[in-house]
């Protein structure tokens, strides 16, 4: 949700009775700023979609990839939404730098703001408007009065419509196409048509839509097909050899950009013509001429009737793909199909299939009403007859256009009803096996044409390396945590006379494990307690911190003091061969004399709480990082503990972070220590993780709190 709160009804997806609101309220924002083109987003009823409601100036075509954008998504419409500003591009190089899902599909040089529809307690939308690439780079100061105000009153009026029970409906786009007509009609005089007519080369007249609404004489004889041949449709549908990308491409860079194109293209079996096109607001001329000077270039020419796709399932392919690269784990994967992929292709809901040990197993689903329903592909056997296990052993994809045909096929008991009336069965192929099934469900009875076919099989093989690699992500977060559970104390033993509290939270880089440890040893009458940090992040360092941790506790259990445990754990280190440096300090507690001996190796300094809410950060000796010289020794410095005292022994990670002085860092962890009042030592732990425990970490974090009971009884983790 953004901004909406949940009592109130959802955003509008219906226009007030009495006028085309949105259409007209675009029509005035682009005008105020001679906008070339724009569109209004709909917050949808689940408040995680933006639909687009209107366009104006280009073609929809355009963004076909993003006539739904959910939320979160990385575009500028959803950041305005989301963060409820003005988001300004101001060309080509930017948006590639900042928004490369958009750069990837339009190329092109424009410019592009976008603003949220939303009152001060209520979003209901956002809208976009772009300039050619001429624009300055920079919006005025009026500009930007003049589309924040014309987004605020949008956001009124759509209030005003949700509290008078006035639905608001997409719109039909701003689009005004000329009508295709006679020669005369369309330059306005018969001597004009005329003179046209001379001209040694061809001329064309496209609209937005990129239909040819005039050729003369030339250009018809040029491309070889004749005038009322071409009046009404595109050059790239109406000519085979013109059917290609990137022909279709020009136009569009023509069109966005505002600036002259060209290309060269060649007439079977050898002929190259010219085409430049002249772009205006309100559509497209074209030059056509002999390009006699690449003549004697070869260039393959496509069969007839077999060219590429066309460039609008390429953009939305393209866009999808740039989506999946972003997905991190198979959660990420299943939103971002849900939400991307199934709306562009008009499917209702999905659910993606996985397999282990012999048996489907459900990693997502969106849109099934009833979720016991997605229980019935769970633990399915992968040689039952199914339609999910079958495309997962062929390879093969499944497409079944109703009801009929698939319990044709199948048993109904094995069909999965589940009161959709089509599906697509793709199986999921990366690196040559298959990973999953990807089961696309329609509300109505879907034809699916070869082209579209085509596309969902293209579209399978994105998703798939998507899965392959969020599965191995998965699954070596899991290892990792595993791992570092291992590692650690599963919880602290009581103590004699001491509370203790600890926290423990990997770097958020890399695989989500360090090297940071701590434990506790109850001792007779006394306890012993360490914390440490090995370098790194990773798995290598995880495994030597068990085997520090470890030789710890077994110089306490025989008897060593502090300066002793400290020197044979750095002897073991060196004598390990690691390559690796730690940190550590080491503390002996005898709470019923008041009195903790301590030992420090490059480890930062405590801190103490007294009783009376005074906090000091402790000096005390010690020696060099473990590790380093075998000949170290790490002086002990006894410290006085007066019951309910609080010692605080943390790792770098809490105070180290780029730009910040650490003196700086350690003043601001006292006074929120001094601060906190007598919280029990469980909250008074999460008010001293502070901001670490929301914020990117580039290192691990490690807190253990100790105070001294009041009561002089056994104590324990809180």
């Amino acid at each position: 949700m953004v901004g909406v709160p949940d009592e109130q009804a959802p955003a509008p997806r219906t226009a007030p009775a009495g006028g085309p609101l949105l259409s007209l309220a675009l029509a005035t924002m682009m005008d105020g700023v001679n906008a070339h083109s724009g569109a209004v987003y709909l917050l949808g009823a689940d408040e995680t979609v933006l639909e687009m409601a209107v366009a104006a100036g280009l073609p929809r075509a355009f963004a076909a990839p993003w006539e739904r954008v959910g939320v979160s998504a990385p575009v500028p419409v959803a950041e305005a939404l989301r963060e409820r500003r003005l988001i300004w591009v101001g060309d080509e190089e930017e948006m590639a730098r900042r928004f490369p899902r958009v750069s990837v599909v339009l190329p092109y040089p424009f410019a592009l703001a976008a603003l949220p529809v939303a009152t001060a307690t209520r979003a209901y939308g956002a809208v976009f408007l772009t300039w050619p690439g001429s624009h300055q780079h920079e919006l005025t100061d009026r500009e930007q009065e003049h589309l924040t105000a014309a987004s605020e009153r949008l956001a009124v009026r759509l209030e005003r419509a949700v509290r008078e029970s006035r639905p608001v409906l997409p719109e039909a786009d701003l689009l005004a196409a000329p009508a295709v007509g006679s020669t005369a009609g369309t330059l306005g005089s018969v001597e004009a048509a005329r003179m046209v007519a001379r001209l040694p080369y061809g001329l064309c007249s496209l609209d937005v839509h990129g239909r040819i609404t005039y050729a003369n004489a030339a250009a018809a004889e040029l491309i070889g097909v004749p005038a009322g041949r071409l009046q009404g449709t595109q050059l790239w549908a109406a000519v085979p050899w013109l059917n290609d990308p990137v022909y279709e491409d020009r136009y569009r860079a023509a069109l966005l950009s505002q600036h002259a194109t060209s290309f060269v293209a060649v007439r079977p079996p050898g002929d190259w013509l010219s085409f430049r096109l002249y772009p205006s607001a309100t559509g497209l001329s074209v030059r056509v001429s002999r390009a006699r000077a690449v003549s004697e270039m070869g260039r393959a020419v496509p069969p007839s009737g077999e060219g590429p796709s066309r460039l609008v399932t390429i953009s939305q392919v393209l866009s999808l793909a740039g989506a999946l690269t972003e997905a991190v784990t198979v959660q990420d994967v299943v939103e971002l199909v849900a939400q991307e992929v199934a709306p562009a292709l008009g499917s209702q809901a999905l659910v993606l299939l996985g397999s282990r040990a012999g048996r489907l197993h459900v990693l997502g689903h969106r849109g099934y009403p009833d979720p016991h329903v997605v229980e019935r592909f769970d633990g399915s056997p992968l040689n039952a007859p199914t339609p999910g296990a079958h495309a997962l052993n062929s390879g093969v994809p499944a497409f079944f256009e109703s009801r009929t045909e698939l319990e044709r096929l199948y048993p109904i008991r094995h069909a999965t009803p589940d009161g959709f009336a089509s599906w697509a069965y793709l199986p999921l192929i990366a690196s040559g096996r298959p990973v999953g099934t990807c089961v696309l469900a329609y509300a109505e009875p879907h034809a699916f044409p070869t082209d579209e076919r085509a596309v969902l099989t293209s579209l399978c093989g994105l998703i798939a390396l998507a899965l392959e690699r969020a599965l191995l992500y998965d699954a070596k977060h899991q290892l990792a945590h595993g791992l570092q559970a291992a590692l650690l104390p599963p919880s602290l033993p009581p103590l004699p006379g001491v509370d203790t509290a600890a926290r423990y939270l990997p770097s958020s880089r890399g695989m989500d494990i360090g090297g940071d440890f701590y434990d506790v040893m109850p001792l007779q009458g006394t306890a012993a307690a360490v914390i440490g940090d090995v370098q790194g992040h990773n798995v290598t360092a995880a495994g030597l911190m068990g085997q520090i941790r470890t030789a710890v506790r077994a110089y306490t259990t025989v008897g060593q003091t502090p300066a002793e445990v400290m020197r044979s754990t750095n002897r073991l280190l060196i004598d390990l061969g690691a390559e690796l440096f730690a940190s550590c300090l080491y503390l002996r507690l005898d709470p019923a004399r008041g009195r903790a001996v301590m030992a420090r190796a490059g480890h930062p300094p405590p801190l103490l709480r007294r009783p009376d809410g005074r906090v000091r950060v402790l000096d005390l000796a010690g020696g060099p990082l473990l590790g380093i010289d075998a000949s170290a020794t790490y002086p002990t410095t006894e410290v006085d503990l007066t019951p309910g005292s609080v010692l605080v022994l943390y790792t770098d990670g809490l105070v180290e972070s780029p730009g910040v002085d650490i003196e700086d860092a350690l003043a601001e962890l006292g006074r929120r220590l001094g601060g906190s009042g007598h919280l029990p030592l469980d909250e008074l732990a999460d008010v001293m993780m502070g901001r670490g425990c929301s914020q990117e970490r580039a290192d691990d974090v490690a807190l253990m709190l100790l105070r001294v009971r009041e009561d002089g009884k056994e104590g324990g983790e809180v």
